[in-house]
This record gives structure tokens, sequence and C-alpha cells, in this order.
């Protein structure tokens, strides 16, 4: 069966929508580009036009991961914040169960109250969805994709990101107390020298969002090495 038969009629599973998932991630990298998305939209478009509402395509509670995009998470700061929350053991990624708990919290922000094998279900999903590297568990990038494009800054330091010995050589110099940790005024310092090193991925003028945004993964305002290698520190295979 394929995704425009899915989307003809007015309610779709959880599974359908995955299946419709990796149709249009049509390169298998997790997420959908501008061409792939465009041509998912168009398809919701005219499914809209036969269903009467497109939140109708889903049902209202197997429709959590639209209601995550648009509804919850608005800013990458509320992003980073909600990572610190669920990522409790700071190991830098979430396990099943913590996302277990993630959606949990979510919907019953939403006023949704589910039964725990759905839960159960919502979890695999996104772990089917996002996790790249099928390691069973979110990395902040990965979990990070649940982001609008225009919101989800991390996909800027991509390209700057260090390898081990380059992050811990620029962490101790900007660390200029040596207290172990950067504080607000270090971060803006090395924020201002990335950004002018790499002017075609980060844009001087979005500083203080970046700033705001990383500083959320910090402990009462100190950032420690293990925070800021989640932004800046390239994995070594």
């Amino acid at each position: 069966m394929t995704a425009e038969t899915h989307l003809q009629g007015p309610e779709i599973s959880a599974a359908q929508f995955f299946e419709i998932w990796h149709h249009y991630d049509s390169d298998g990298n997790g997420y959908m580009d501008g061409k792939e998305l465009q041509n998912f939209i168009q398809e919701l478009q005219q499914a809209r036009k036969k269903a009467g509402l497109l939140a109708q395509i889903l049902p209202t509670e197997e429709n959590f991961l639209l209601f995550f995009r648009c509804q919850q998470l608005k800013s990458s700061e509320d992003f980073m914040q909600t990572w610190r929350k669920y990522d409790s053991d700071h190991s830098g990624f979430i396990d099943s169960e913590e996302l277990k708990s993630f959606l949990k919290d979510l919907l019953q922000k939403a006023n949704k109250q589910i039964e725990d094998s759905k839960l159960t279900e919502y979890t695999e999903i996104m772990l089917r969805m996002f996790d790249a590297n099928n390691d069973g568990k979110l990395e902040l990038t990965e979990l990070a994709r649940l982001l609008p494009v225009q919101e989800n800054f991390l996909i800027k330091f991509q390209g700057v990101k260090m390898c081990a010995k380059e992050f811990n050589k620029a962490f101790e110099m900007y660390d200029q107390d040596g207290n172990g940790y950067i504080d607000e005024n270090e971060l803006d310092a090395l924020l201002k020298d990335l950004c002018e090193k790499n002017k075609k991925e980060l844009d001087i003028n979005n500083l203080a969002t970046y700033k705001k945004s990383i500083m959320a993964l910090s402990d009462g305002g100190k950032l420690y090495r293990a925070e800021l290698a989640l932004i800046l520190c390239a994995e070594e295979n």
C-alpha cells in the first residue's frame, strides 16, 4: 500500500505514519530535507481537502509528533531545558526509559492520558524514527530533529564541531579563570570567535540566541565540559 493510499482515509495508525515517513525520507537519513518535506506537505494538503482538517489525518492521540513540534517546544532554549531535565544522568543521551518519561510528560501537558502500552509503542516509534545509529538511545542532535528547522540551532553547529583534542584546548582557553566550567561571559567570548571564524554557518546576529540555548544546559550558570561538548565536540569513531 502506498503512502498516497494511506492518506486517503480520515485516520491512519502510528505504524502507518512511520511507513509514510520512510516513504518521504527517501535517503534514509532520519529527517526530511527541503524537497522531501515539500512533497510530504503537498500530499498532506491534498489529504486535508479530502479529510476536512489536517489534524484528522492522525487520530488525536497519535498526532503527538506534530503536536510536539508545533506546540510544545517553540524555541531551542525550551528544547535544551527539556533535554537537561530528561537526560537525568547527564550521559549525553536519552535512553528508552528516559524517552518514555519525556513523552508521558509531554502528553500530560497536552491533557492527554494514555495507557502505558501505548506510551511504550510511541517510545519505540520515536527510537525507530530518530535513532540514526541504531544504538537504542537518542543523542541530543537526534532528538533535536523534533524542532522546527528555523529553531534547530544545533544544525548550524554541526559544521563547526571540533575533534576532542581541539575542543579540550578551546575549553581550557576560554575557561579563563581555570575553575573547570565556562560562565556566560566566557561562553560569549567563545561564540563570538566561532562566529567570526565560521561566518557561513554561524550568524553573529544570532549570538544571543545561541548563548541562551547553550546556557540552558548549564548547572546554575556553570557550563561544564561535558555539556558544552554536546554542542561543539564531534564524535570520534
